[in-house]
């Protein structure tokens, strides 16, 4: 089933003297339980594709639908409900907040919703318990390696059960063996039905998704299944074992 599709979807940016022309007539659709990597190199276009993606800015012109919504016509407001429902972020900078435990900054999107207090504690808990941090989640980021303040990213962006998780750069920040580890619980996530987007420049972690649709100077240029996706899981454990 359809996710999420663009149409002839168009970003420039005025720069006063001349207009940058930042995605070109780009149209793609994502089924529902896909695992896409966005990949091109620096100013290809990929950024822009995210943030337009993520209702973080909107199009120029052409058309954004994400689950049966056009969300290229909603309004800001519409726009951060969307947000805070279907969509989970996951930053190259991880963006949490630095004076706040682990546990608090992952019942933040929950702040903005209805639900209980105590009802926000048991989902952040759950959440930090699947990506490995049941032990730390009364610790503050500065307490924290790169990669287990990602996993606290990545807790938070699933809190709210979004249909889709969007990871900009998801492992730019942290070592090889981390970013592994990172890709791992993205596939796990994955196989159990969540929509996951990585954009990366890397090709070492575009393996591991299913499909990756490539950019270049604004424009898509290439769509390409991954008929045997690199695993993970099977990754770290030959890591563990030499």
């Amino acid at each position: 089933m359809e996710l999420l599709r663009t149409e002839n979807l168009t970003k420039n940016y005025d720069l006063g003297d001349h207009v940058v022309h930042a995605l070109r007539d780009v149209s793609f659709s994502i089924d529902a339980g896909e695992f896409i990597a966005i990949m091109g190199p620096s100013g290809s276009g990929k950024s822009t594709m995210m943030n337009l993606l993520g209702g973080l800015d909107k199009p120029t012109s052409g058309g954004f639908w994400l689950d049966g919504v056009d969300v290229s016509e909603l309004d800001s407001d519409a726009l951060a409900e969307i947000r805070n429902r279907k969509i989970g972020f996951v930053f190259q900078s991880f963006n949490l907040l630095a004076r706040t435990s682990a546990l608090d900054n992952v019942q933040l999107p929950l702040l903005y919703g209805p639900t209980h207090r105590r009802d926000r504690k048991q989902m952040a808990e759950k959440v930090l318990t699947d990506v490995g941090l049941a032990d730390r989640m009364d610790h503050h980021p500065s307490q924290l390696s790169g990669g287990q303040q990602q996993r606290v990213a990545i807790a938070r962006a699933l809190v709210n059960q979004p249909a889709l998780i969007l990871a900009d750069e998801p492992t730019g920040a942290v070592d090889t063996t981390t970013g592994i580890e990172i890709m791992n619980i993205f596939q796990r996530l994955n196989r159990d039905g969540m929509t996951v987007v990585v954009v990366t420049h890397e090709p070492e972690i575009a393996q591991f998704a299913n499909r990756i649709i490539r950019f270049r100077d604004g424009r898509l240029t290439e769509i390409e299944s991954v008929a045997k996706p690199a695993n993970a899981a099977a990754m770290l454990a030959e890591l563990e074992a030499a």
